[in-house]
């Protein structure tokens, strides 16, 4: 039997009266028919103890929770590769210090740094932020997007790294895909995506460009910036180890809402937008 250890998220519990029942990932609970099979044996099956030859009754159990999903092969947890570890993280302290932690947990390398300079005090160039040859560049920021400022790491995955980013607007805050092919959604994306599907879309571009009026700052809660963190270092995981995805939309195709009052995270599709038609000219 090649796979017999349970998936991270998969449980076995012994119900008075009524065998075992399997509880899966997404909360669901599904009586187990264990027919002839041994419930101990199985149960230490499941565990990955036992690992020798079964009987025909426990063959067939085992292989349905092969068939259904529920088995692993292998390591439960990947290992981070070498040779994406080293991650450069640019922008705020607030979002950057925590992001730095976990990635580290993970087994990754992280950099961290404030701003990203230009060589000769233009706008950044996408050569400013493959220095250090990272393997993915992932921007945070404690605030809007200014316009044109992530125009070159948008160029990032043409050179083979991996870009990830998300941002703040007041109580909400956006993590965006990542992008690690040139077919993948980029900012700009985004950008377009979000100003189509909104009827206040001059409103929103203007809020983009600024100056903004405010009253009293938001200010970024410890819980608020782990929250967006750890929604940064799991997608950079996935991205490093080759992890499916698990629920819900595909992590490449996928922009997450977080409200930062409640901490309530929500998930909408994002395709990228194709470039347009140039119009052919006329004679003459």
């Amino acid at each position: 039997m090649s796979r017999s250890r349970l998936v991270p998220g998969v449980e076995v519990v012994a119900v008075p009266g009524r065998g075992l029942a399997v509880r899966t990932p997404e909360g669901e609970f599904f009586s187990v028919r264990t027919g002839g099979a041994d419930e101990d044996v199985l149960l230490s099956r499941l565990t990955g103890v036992t690992t020798g030859p079964v009987d025909e009754e426990l063959d067939r159990v085992v292989r349905a929770f092969e068939e259904a999903g529920y088995l692993a092969e292998g390591p439960q947890d990947p290992q981070w590769p070498a040779a994406r570890r080293d991650i450069r993280i640019v922008g705020d302290p607030v979002l950057t210090e925590p992001l730095a932690a976990q990635l580290a947990a993970l087994g990754a390398r992280p950099r961290t740094t404030e701003a990203v300079p230009a060589s000769d005090g233009s706008p950044v160039a996408v050569e400013d932020l493959l220095d250090g040859d990272p393997a993915a560049v992932v921007w945070c920021l404690d605030g809007p997007v200014p316009d044109g400022l992530w125009d070159a790491a948008d160029r990032l995955p043409d050179h083979g790294v991996a870009w990830l980013r998300c941002h703040r607007e007041a109580w909400q805050a956006y993590v965006e895909p990542v992008a690690a092919a040139p077919s993948d959604v980029t900012a700009a994306h985004v950008r377009s995506r979000r100003l189509a599907a909104t009827p206040a879309h001059r409103e929103l571009a203007a809020y983009w460009r600024g100056p903004r009026t405010s009253g009293a700052p938001v200010r970024l809660a410890p819980p608020a910036a782990t929250l967006l963190a750890a929604l940064l270092a799991d997608d950079l995981n996935r991205w490093a180890t080759g992890a499916p995805d698990t629920a819900g939309l595909p992590s490449r195709r996928r922009l997450r809402r977080v409200d930062l009052r409640t901490l309530t995270v929500t998930e909408h599709p994002v395709l990228p937008v194709p470039e347009v038609a140039p119009i052919p000219k006329k004679d003459g």
